[in-house]
């Protein structure tokens, strides 16, 4: 299976020679089995809950540790990679998460689970920045497409994770979770391929590196420094609001309309199938009409949707939810892209940078909103997150710019 993707890719691809949809596909399926695994932490919230007595502070700290190693290390990783490429990082960042999975299944206590939620953390940690700089080097030049291929993996990965743990995990107990090991190997091989064919670019990247600086984004300092600042906001404002919907929406469905909790595993696999799905349009959108607008009409469009949800009944409640993941989801592919638009010298750090916002930011909304809603309530803590995407509004000041390699 591994050699049979990757063997259509013959001799040794220019960067920018045509977009290497072989290499972008294995990468999508690697970020599917990475945030599959990712996901199945908060996919178990409600066993580890009820095995261990844990308050919804704890649960919130679990995710903030989880989030944090998965973020902490990633600027500096991606820093790192832009000197000094490390073509077998990936296949490295995967080992981390087998031990953490394998660990995770077996843990008892408080302070063994939190070990093991690091672990896997540090695993993402070390995979996202390079990958996504292979996506980059893939795109061929469409890197809103290339970016929401990526990404749109990473994000079916997010919605398979619940699913598979309410079929596996919620059955047959904690031990189960050692079973998502496979995928961690598997990822591994087929990272092990793509750092083969990453290593046979390196010369290229370094000659590629004068036209890099010849492209830069010719925007003043001040400009580029104030945009990335809206863009971080943007960050904020999408992955609180996600990073609620993802730990406590399934809580959240429990305690208003009484389902169990399989049915609300399902309802979550809506919401994070929709998101994924949103991703990938995201990419086209962006490559043809500009990331500001994708970004604007992406997180503010979604108001609407998301203030409507706690006033309705169970049914439009999962509708709104569906609609919501579509329309904001198509938004990080962009703000990464043009990120990397404004610095094009620093790909790996400023997808280091994104990333570890990414997972970092929803780590500590999570934990927050954890510890709201241990003193107000869950249906609380819903009202309180559905406003953050009224941010997206701040949008409107981002410069547009469209690079000279625009297609």
């Amino acid at each position: 299976m591994i050699h049979g993707i990757l063997d259509k890719i013959k001799g040794n691809p220019h960067i920018t020679g045509g977009t290497a949809y072989a290499i972008l596909f294995t990468m999508g399926l690697c970020h599917l089995l990475n945030d599959m695994i990712q996901s199945v932490i908060p996919a178990i919230y409600p066993l580890l809950k009820e095995n261990y007595g844990f308050t919804f502070a704890q649960i919130g700290v679990i995710t903030l540790v989880f989030q944090m190693t998965s973020s902490v290390f990633q600027p500096f990783i991606g820093r790192y990679a832009d000197r000094h490429p490390q073509p077998y990082f990936m296949a490295a960042g995967m080992g981390f998460m087998l031990l953490g999975l394998l660990a995770l299944a077996y843990s008892t206590t408080f302070m063994l689970i939190l070990a093991s939620v690091a672990v896997i953390g540090c695993g993402s940690s070390v995979f996202h920045p390079e990958a996504s700089r292979v996506a980059q080097l893939a795109s061929g030049g469409k890197k809103s497409l290339a970016q929401s291929i990526f990404q749109v993996g990473g994000n079916g990965g997010n919605a398979i994770g619940p699913l598979l743990a309410a079929a596996v995990v919620i059955p047959f107990g904690q031990h189960a979770i050692g079973w998502f090991a496979m995928a961690a190997m598997l990822a591994a091989g087929l990272l092990t391929r793509v750092g083969h064919w990453y290593s046979l670019l390196l010369d290229e990247i370094r000659t590629a590196r004068k036209e890099v600086f010849r492209r830069a984004c010719s925007l003043p300092g001040r400009t580029v420094s104030i945009a990335m600042g809206i863009l971080v906001l943007m960050i904020f404002s999408k992955y609180f609001f996600n990073a609620c919907m993802t730990s406590y929406f399934t809580f959240y469905l429990i305690e208003k309309f009484g389902v169990t909790v399989q049915q609300s595993q399902v309802c979550l696999f809506a919401y994070l199938a929709a998101f994924a799905a949103g991703t990938l349009a995201g990419g086209f959108l962006g490559d043809r009409f500009g990331r500001k607008y994708v970004i604007l009409v992406s997180i503010l469009g979604a108001a609407p949707f998301t203030l409507a949800m706690p006033y309705l009944n169970l049914f439009w409640t999962v509708v709104m939810s569906v609609i919501t993941g579509l329309v904001i989801s198509s938004a990080f592919s962009a703000i990464v892209v043009y990120a990397t638009d404004l610095k094009p010298d620093k790909v790996g750090m400023v997808a280091g940078i994104f990333f570890g916002l990414m997972f970092g930011l929803g780590g500590i909304g999570s934990a927050f909103f954890g510890w709201l809603a241990d003193l107000t309530s869950i249906e609380f803590i819903f009202k309180v997150s559905t406003w953050l995407p009224l941010l997206g509004i701040v949008a409107i000041f981002l410069p547009d710019i469209r690079p000279a390699n625009a297609e």
